[in-house]
């Protein structure tokens, strides 16, 4: 574990860096993949050509725009603020994992290379990553925690009809920290005829700023959207956070609009105590993990936390530097809602509105329903649907006694 960063001087902006944050902090025979994965972005975001393709794609394949929706019978429960849902769920795979995968694959065929590795917690990850390998025909390993194979055995089915091999990884905590441990050993392995196909905005530079960049036509849309319906910016935009990727994806295209409130939600868990939740900014301490400098749940050794959610997405133990950014500049606020509350917000949706939302959501939601009461009429809010219900029934079964 690192504690201390690079830093640039004061107002110079350092690539890869936000803030102090993130870095490239890898085995020097990852260095020239990464400064290859860097090199062909930047030119792919200057050619038209790519970026058509990729908006054709996102349009004709993935299904978007994805519709914001008035929560009109859960605006009505809470009696404060009018909540709309920006419906990630409803694209194509499930979550809004396919945006950042569709822009990768685009950037591996650029590249040339034809074998596709991932890692995935709750399976939206590698099912999405398993689609885009089927649909441009590219050789698929993705790497799973057995503690999430077996939480998510749907998505490992699902991933398998797809053609990709899924690979279980029985060491650590058997979850997602471990699995991207086992696909970075894979690309060190494999580095020139591999790309890994990272899922979140984690990891060494440039894939923090490459992913969010995959997700910010969820903000985008969000802002025209409401824009369209409401003729005024929301009052506050809510999003779960594991590693960060759907929060950024939306909270991006409005943080200049110092108005309008940014909340992140990540996983309280069961207790707070270390290893029962994965809570990184009320529990987490500066230090280098998989690549880059963040919050990191650690104990006093430095050694990493086992930590713990009902959702198989949002038990990462550290988190993507643009978040460590935004909350140490006061422009996000980060909270946490406990794997009860997710639950009961789930069954809330379910049964005010007609939606099962996933897990990793449902903090989201929860949040939401906290917030939302103690709002004015007047005021809007925006939650992020980053998923559907589906691939948590089985943990909603175990977990659920319904009337």
């Amino acid at each position: 574990m690192a504690t201390a960063p690079i830093q640039g001087k004061k107002d110079t902006v350092v690539p890869g860096r936000f803030g102090p944050w993130g870095g490239r902090y890898v085995p020097e025979t990852l260095m020239a993949a990464l400064e290859e994965i860097e090199r062909e972005y930047e030119k792919a975001k200057r050619d038209p050509k790519f970026k058509g393709r990729f908006e054709e794609l996102l349009r004709t394949y993935a299904g978007r725009p994805t519709p914001l929706f008035y929560a009109q019978r859960l605006t009505k429960k809470l009696g404060g603020a009018k909540i709309y849902l920006k419906r990630e769920d409803l694209l194509h795979t499930g979550a809004h994992k396919i945006n950042n995968c569709i822009g990768q694959a685009l950037l591996v065929e650029r590249m040339g290379k034809t074998r596709v590795i991932a890692e995935t917690g709750a399976g939206q990850h590698g099912v999405a990553t398993a689609t885009v390998c089927a649909l441009m025909g590219f050789e698929c390993v993705v790497y799973m925690g057995t503690e999430d194979m077996r939480r998510q055995e749907l998505n490992v089915f699902r991933m398998r009809l797809l053609g990709a091999e899924v690979r279980g990884v029985d060491s650590g905590s058997r979850t997602l920290k471990d699995a991207i441990n086992e696909a970075m050993r894979d690309w060190v392995t494999n580095v020139r005829t591999t790309h890994y196909l990272l899922g979140s905005v984690l990891g060494a530079h440039p894939y923090p700023t490459m992913v969010r960049d995959f997700h910010k036509v969820i903000g985008r849309e969000a802002r025209a959207q409401i824009l369209k319906s409401e003729g005024k910016l929301p009052t506050v935009i809510v999003a779960c956070v594991g590693g960060g990727s759907n929060a950024i994806g939306v909270f991006h295209e409005f943080i200049k609009d110092k108005k309008v409130r940014l909340i992140g939600v990540e996983a309280g868990g069961r207790g707070e105590k270390l290893g029962d939740h994965a809570a990184r900014f009320s529990g987490g301490q500066p230090g280098v993990l998989q690549g880059t400098y963040s919050y990191v749940l650690q104990d006093a050794a430095g050694q990493i936390a086992l930590t713990h959610s009902v959702s198989a997405g949002l038990d990462y133990p550290s988190i993507g530097p643009e978040h460590a950014w935004l909350k140490d500049q006061k422009r996000a606020e980060y909270v946490s809602a406990s794997d009860a509350e997710a639950l009961e917000a789930t069954t809330t949706l379910a049964r005010t509105d007609g939606i099962i939302p996933a897990l990793e959501s449902a903090h989201a939601v929860a949040e939401a329903i906290k917030r939302a009461p103690k709002m004015k009429k007047s005021e809007i809010m925006i939650v992020n649907i980053s998923g559907r219900g589906d691939k948590d029934i089985g943990i909603m079964r175990e977990n659920l006694k319904l009337d």
